[in-house]
């Protein structure tokens, strides 16, 4: 585009209306007038100074359409960076989701793996055997039981609950059938007549544990319990025993009571 400003701005043409505009103006002795003369210098200063402007000018346009170029080429690497950035994103997002999968999939694991020791413990709980029980001393009336001359065990003849069946209403004794560790609690009400009279003990294979006691004073309706965890193994039996020549009070309110069941098997 250079060379075209160019050749348009200085063509050879433009010499040849000077000389036109010369000659036209030359005396027939081959004289120039003064005043000629210093036309054709004013238009050919003039001439070259169009040039040198149209010239400039040129320079001018040129580089305005090299720096459009170099725009278009800027503007096509500013595309190609976004479209790497943009990839490189994705790839960071990509593998941030990747990674909270991975965190995911443990948490999964992990949750699985307590689900499964959760379901164990849940089923040894089901096949473990359930055994309770509780009984209170009279299943009707009221009335003192006893005294009797040697120790015996009280038959509770009310039963609440019995699962397992290892405590006889009949007998008053509770046979173990599962070894493990064991509760019992029982409870006594003194007698309402004469003076206090009443001695109860827990006992196991005929070995007394624990008692409770009432054999002094003038008052009456006193009450009282105790308890004890014990182990046991099979076949081993547990009663409460009152003991010779002493009496125990019991009505419709169930103050007398015997209860016991398997804590853990062992």
């Amino acid at each position: 585009m250079t060379q075209s400003c160019l050749q348009s701005r200085l063509d050879p043409s433009s010499e040849k209306v000077n000389n036109q505009y010369y000659q036209s103006n030359v005396r027939p002795g081959g004289f120039t007038d003064e005043r000629a003369e210093k036309d054709r210098d004013f238009n050919t200063t003039k001439m070259r100074k169009i040039a040198v402007l149209s010239l400039a000018l040129s320079f001018i346009l040129c580089d305005s359409q090299f720096s459009n170029n170099n725009d278009n080429v800027q503007g096509s690497g500013s595309t190609s960076c976004r479209e790497i950035c943009c990839l490189t994103s994705m790839s960071q997002n990509l593998g941030a989701v990747g990674e909270k999968i991975t965190n995911l999939v443990e948490k999964i694991q992990l949750l699985e793996a307590k689900l499964q020791n959760t379901e164990k413990e849940v089923l040894e709980l089901r096949s473990t055997p359930q055994v309770a029980f509780s009984a209170a001393l009279r299943e009707s009336g009221s009335g003192d039981t006893g005294p009797f001359t040697t120790a015996t065990p009280l038959q509770y003849k009310r039963v609440f609950s019995n699962a397992g069946s290892n405590y006889n209403s009949a007998t008053g004794i509770f046979t173990a059938t599962v070894k493990g560790m064991y509760f019992f609690r029982f409870s006594m009400f003194n007698n309402l007549s004469q003076s206090p009279n009443s001695v109860v003990s827990l006992m196991k294979n005929g070995q007394r544990l624990t008692s409770v006691w009432d054999t002094s004073g003038t008052d009456a309706n006193d009450m009282g319990s105790n308890a004890v965890v014990i182990p046991l193994n099979l076949g081993d039996s547990v009663y409460v025993e009152l003991q010779p020549n002493r009496i125990v009070y019991d009505d419709g309110m169930n103050y007398n009571t015997f209860s016991g069941f398997l804590l853990f098997a062992m």
